[in-house]
């Protein structure tokens, strides 16, 4: 069945953030700790990750519901970063998605124990899906991918080169790199997780890696240019952050000019990518259009 970007993107997002809650407030853990989990991952925010999830499995013509726990904790571990990026010692940022940062509310202290929480039971999620067509082989290799998307070698050391990088100017290819281990592994794996599920071929899902790739550097370079021109109540926080913090970005080393340029040219090459897939990857395609023209 044919469906629309505007129809699959509301509905998709309702099912994940009905979904959410359920991983987390029947857990065995202080009350404190489920409220201060539950406030960040209740704030909102676009879950283009795990929709992401639910799209790729969309284009194969498998069942969406193999994805949603997948996306969950996806979405978890996302939200996780977000506490502990917004924390005085990293951004200091006092927004988050419209509404006070975890720490504003709860103090720095639970807010770092809330995001080592989301961080350590979105594992759990994956490896204690029932469903039956998810095997025991696709969690072991969820697992190990996330593992690489998430940590040292993907998201983690992404933020470390990130704030290593504050008050220098990086090459172009040393700024793709900090974004493709900051942002786009974690996007990348959102992606390849729905190809797993979806039981791509091995081409499909290399295929897929290189639309990830492009895709994920589209959106950071989006997110920079928002910095500057988006507006602070449709992006939920502070404009010019990146200024303030003396970081290198697309438009500060291309001028906003060459960054506009540059983001047309990942959407490009993630549309090229995706013509090899035999899935119908139409509604991704049509999330590359969205990531490239986003307001938030």
């Amino acid at each position: 069945m044919t469906v629309t970007l505007n129809d699959f993107l509301p509905s998709r997002k309702k099912i994940i953030e009905e979904s959410l809650p359920n991983f987390i407030k029947y857990l065995e853990a202080p009350d404190t700790l489920k409220e201060s989990m539950l406030y960040s991952l209740n704030a909102g925010g676009k879950r283009l990750r795990p929709i992401l999830v639910l799209a790729t499995l969309h284009a194969y013509g498998k069942k969406e519901e193999l994805g949603i726990a997948v996306g969950c904790a996806i979405e978890m571990l996302h939200t996780y970063s977000l506490i502990h990026d917004d924390l005085p010692c990293m951004d200091d940022d006092d927004l988050r998605r419209g509404k006070p940062t975890n720490h504003k509310v709860f103090g720095e202290a639970l807010a770092v124990l809330a995001g080592d929480g989301l961080l350590t039971q979105c594992f759990s999620v994956i490896v204690n899906e029932k469903n039956p067509e998810v095997t025991a082989e696709m969690k072991i290799r969820l697992i190990s991918e996330f593992v690489k998307a998430a940590g040292p070698e993907g998201m983690v050391g992404g933020q470390v080169l990130d704030m290593e990088a504050e008050t220098k100017t990086l090459t172009l290819p040393e700024l793709e790199y900090v974004h493709e281990n900051k942002t786009a592994k974690l996007l990348m794996f959102s992606i390849i997780a729905g190809a797993i599920l979806a039981d791509a071929s091995e081409s499909d899902i290399q295929y897929l890696r290189t639309f990830a790739f492009h895709l994920g550097i589209a959106f950071q370079i989006r997110d920079d240019i928002l910095d500057i021109e988006g507006n602070e109540e449709l992006i939920g926080k502070r404009v010019g952050s990146d200024s303030s913090n003396e970081k290198t970005t697309y438009p500060s080393l291309l001028t906003m000019s060459g960054a506009k340029e540059k983001l047309a040219e990942h959407i490009a090459e993630a549309k090229s990518a995706l013509g090899n897939v035999t899935a119908n990857a139409g509604l991704l395609e049509e999330i590359c259009d969205l990531i490239a023209s986003r307001d938030h």
